[in-house]
């Protein structure tokens, strides 16, 4: 994990990567727990046996669940010291390039892409860039605000 102390040392890091998170079991469990709580249950995330005659083979994961674990990966990437309040601001830009398959592996890359000035302290705009084990092709890429206060 990164720590990143101050907005000076957080401005220091635009246009760099910040880290990578480790990796992340997809289960069936948490894809169906997601599925009753957002009422998303959608065959293809919830019904393995009539998902194998998908062109996925099986069940995969919602892209909303996907994008969901970008707080969890965050907090494993990096900690932001001399800061006493940071918020989840929204998201620019959202894609689900290639499923996730329920069974696999997921991992995220943050990439810091601009800061801006904000009254009391700065938004970050972040490139979560989340890969599955094996994939040739990113399963979310997002466009993220963080908005962190002095």
């Amino acid at each position: 994990m990164l720590t990143l102390t101050g907005l000076d040392e957080i401005r220091a890091r635009v246009g760099e990567e910040i880290g990578v998170s480790g990796w992340h079991l997809v289960t069936q469990e948490d894809v169906d727990a997601f599925a009753r709580v957002t009422r998303d249950e959608y065959f293809i995330h919830t019904d393995p046996e009539r998902a194998k005659e998908t062109p996925f083979g099986g069940t995969i994961a919602h892209g909303y669940y996907t994008l969901s674990l970008a707080s969890g990966f965050g907090y494993e990437i990096v900690s932001y010291e001399g800061v006493s309040l940071g918020i989840n601001y929204g998201v620019n830009r959202v894609r689900f390039p290639s499923p996730m398959p329920v069974g696999d592996r997921v991992r995220m890359r943050l990439r810091l892409l601009e800061v801006a000035e904000i009254s009391g302290g700065i938004q970050l705009t972040t490139l979560l860039t989340f890969e599955r084990e094996g994939g040739d092709k990113p399963v979310c890429v997002a466009e993220s605000l963080t908005r962190l206060f002095a």
